[in-house]
C-alpha cells in the first residue's frame, strides 16, 4: 500500500477536505498557498491516464466539486488544476487557489503552516464542500 492509499485509509493522518467512496481530498503538507489540496483516487493507480474513461470522468467531477469548495473558502480568480508529480506512484491532482499564475509555480518556496492553521483551512474547505 502506497503512502496516499494509507492516507485515504486513515492509517496516516491528513487534513481531510472531502471524500466519497472512490476519491479523497486532503491538504498538501507543503502548500504553495493556503488551500492547496491534493485529490486522489482511493484505488491505487500510478498514472492519471491509465484510469478508465468513466473513472477518470468521476475523478474530474469530484475534483471540480472540491475546486468549487476551495474557491468558496478562499476567494481567488481561479483554482488551478495541476497533474504532475513523480515522487508518489499514485495519481493525484493538485488544486491550487490562484490570484496569479505565480501561485502555481512549484519552484517557489512552500508555506510553513502550524497544525492549527492546517486544521482551520481543511475545515473551511470541508464546510464549503458539504454545504
Amino acid at each position: 500500500m502506497d503512502i496516499f492509499s494509507k492516507i485515504a485509509a486513515g492509517e496516516i493522518p491528513s487534513y481531510k477536505c472531502a471524500e466519497n467512496e472512490e476519491f479523497y481530498a486532503f491538504l498538501d503538507i507543503n502548500p504553495l498557498v493556503e488551500g492547496h489540496t491534493l485529490v486522489i483516487p482511493r484505488r491505487e493507480v500510478d498514472y492519471f491516464f491509465d484510469m478508465a474513461d468513466d473513472e477518470l470522468a468521476r475523478y474530474q467531477q469530484f475534483a471540480k466539486r472540491v475546486a468549487i469548495a476551495i474557491k468558496k473558502a478562499f476567494p481567488c480568480k481561479k483554482v488551478a488544476q495541476v497533474v504532475l508529480g513523480l515522487e508518489v506512484a499514485h495519481a493525484h491532482i493538485h488544486l491550487i487557489p490562484m490570484q496569479s499564475e505565480a501561485d502555481a509555480d512549484f519552484r517557489r518556496e512552500k508555506l510553513k503552516l502550524s497544525e492549527e492553521k492546517f486544521k482551520e483551512i481543511a475545515d473551511k474547505i470541508r464546510t464549503a464542500f458539504e454545504g
